[in-house]
């Protein structure tokens, strides 16, 4: 992992917190701790799925792969 490339993504998702905040705009994700778990969440079942290389080509099992 890319420690340089973590920061800068941390700090960017900082700032744009902030700059919505200060715009009066809501969160486009849930500004509850509930809600940021679902989310790492989200990307723990991603990361696991990729992992143990499981999952289907959905568009080829429905035969609407071109």
């Amino acid at each position: 992992m890319n420690v340089i490339l973590t920061l800068l993504a941390l700090l960017t998702g900082f700032l744009t917190g902030a700059l919505f905040t200060f715009l009066g705009i809501p969160l486009p994700a849930p500004p509850e701790l509930p809600g940021l778990v679902g989310i790492v969440g989200v990307y723990l079942g991603y990361r696991a799925v990729e992992y143990f290389d499981a999952g289907i080509d959905l568009l080829a099992a429905l035969g609407l792969a071109g």
